[in-house]
């Protein structure tokens, strides 16, 4: 059954069967209509579809009333610089000034074209020291480079008078990350690291109503997380578009794959525990309010070739947390080699679960009512969680029938929060905002320094082969 059906069914518990007009429906009915008629509809909604597309590259995105203008610098225009710049391309009041990237040949050119179909006339730049001692009216720097650029580009643009958005991971050493919170604090710029979900509707209104108000959990014991992905291929590159080797080797590559690959290197990136765990683990800190003292990790490149990955394609690790409720055991494990059940954050308490994910596709927001936990009823009608859906086996009556040892099946309520925009939308705003003044920073340098101390500490877990403590000079400024 398609997603959208089991959303349209659980919308309209009380309509009778059949009198539901979900997608299936229309799809049927569809098939009815005569062909020239269907062909001349698609022809129509084809033409709409050009229109507006052509209208919304016109112009870009007009700052609101009383919103002042802040004048911009992407700094690294690869994937993930991409992906920022779809995002900052819906917020207003946004000027685009310059970008810069190593790959002339491509990625900065490709960038270059984008923001001039929006009216930006950028300067491009292949040396961010040039960019930033040129461009003299920014505000503003987004950096998407490499991790092991990270602390220099960041330090380098707070130095130069600029506040800075960097993704994560925020350094691939730990001292490069304190390097970048000792020079916000320096400069007294701001600084806001990447970790997107902190500024995620869904998440803050779980931390903020379901965990810290209504303390619908109760006493959380467990967490457990995951971000499986499946096998892909190494990122290749057209050769005609290649980077010469003497400005590969000017910038810390040894070779074009290497360039394009940088995150299995060691070096230059964290591997997956760092890529793909470090949204996560930072979801821990954060909803457990605490930061943890041990964590015992496996892992290892299990699948693909060690010579081009040399970071752990698989692990698995547990951290222990001491919080002002007692003891709590948080599991994490990422594998790139089959994406079965994607990736969420699962938090368990003696009252109830939460399931939660930042992905819409896979629909996360759930969260499980223990039998034994007081009634949610105010809860619901306050709309901080939906009605329940009660789940099968039921204790008594039915069909089923239950075995003593099991548990009964506890409710399932939604989480009633629907985000449409891209993900790092509100992160990025609410940077942006912060400058302007009408904001406090979601994930400023100190946190994002927290949670890099604490993924880093995979990996040497893994190598060390023992469980780790972490010490409080290690969190340390």
């Amino acid at each position: 059954m398609a997603e959208d059906d089991k959303k349209d069914q659980h919308a309209n518990p009380s309509k009778e069967a059949g009198k539901l007009m979900n997608r299936r429906d229309v799809l049927q009915g569809l098939s009815t209509v005569p062909v020239l008629g269907l062909f001349g509809y698609a022809l129509n909604k084809q033409i709409g579809y050009e229109k507006a597309q052509q209208e919304a590259v016109a112009s870009p995105a007009a700052p609101a009333a009383g919103l002042s203008e802040i004048n911009v610098a992407l700094l690294g225009t690869g994937a993930q610089g991409e992906v920022l710049l779809s995002s900052m391309l819906k917020i207003p009041g946004l000027r685009f000034r310059a970008v810069c990237d190593i790959w002339k040949e491509y990625n900065q050119k490709r960038t270059v074209n984008l923001l001039a179909k929006y009216k930006f006339d950028v300067n491009a730049y292949e040396d961010y020291q040039e960019m930033i001692s040129q461009e003299k009216n920014l505000d503003a720097v987004v950096i998407a480079t490499p991790d092991f650029w990270h602390a220099q580009h960041t330090v380098d643009c707070l130095k130069a008078g600029l506040h800075v958005y960097c993704e994560k991971e925020m350094s691939n050493t730990v001292e490069g990350a304190r390097r970048m919170v000792r020079a916000a604090r320096e400069t007294g710029k701001l600084l806001q690291i990447g970790h997107q979900r902190r500024s995620h509707p869904r998440y803050i209104h779980c931390f903020e109503k379901i965990i810290r108000e209504a303390r619908m959990l109760g006493r959380m014991v467990t967490v457990n997380g995951q971000w499986n992905r499946a096998v892909k291929p190494d990122l290749g590159a057209p050769l005609r578009y290649a980077i010469p080797e003497d400005r590969l080797k000017k910038y810390g590559f040894k070779s074009m794959a290497q360039f394009r690959n940088w995150r299995w290197y060691k070096g230059l990136g964290g591997g997956p525990i760092v890529d793909l765990g470090s949204h996560q683990i930072d979801i821990y800190n954060w909803f457990l309010e605490s930061q943890p003292q041990f964590v015992v990790a496996s892992g290892g490149t299990d699948y693909y070739d060690p010579a081009t990955h040399e970071w752990y394609d698989t692990v698995m690790a547990v951290y222990e947390y001491e919080t002002k409720a007692g003891r709590v055991r948080a599991y994490y494990q990422t594998q790139t080699t089959n994406g079965s059940q994607g990736y969420f954050e699962n938090f368990m308490g003696d009252q109830g679960t939460l399931i939660i994910s930042e992905s819409e596709a896979a629909a996360r927001g759930v969260i499980y009512r223990d039998v034994s936990a007081p009634a949610w009823d105010q809860w619901i009608q306050k709309g901080y969680v939906s009605t329940p859906r009660v789940l099968g086996p039921k204790p008594e009556g039915g069909e089923a029938s239950l075995d003593v040892r099991e548990s009964v099946s506890p409710d399932e309520h939604r989480i009633p929060i629907t985000f449409r925009d891209p993900y790092h939308k509100p992160h990025l705003e609410n940077f942006f905002n912060s400058i302007r003044g009408k904001a406090t920073l979601n994930c400023p340098a100190e946190i994002g320094f927290e949670t890099a101390v604490t993924v880093l500490k995979v990996n040497e877990a893994v190598d060390a082969n023992k469980r780790l403590s972490f010490t409080k000079d290690e969190f340390s400024v």
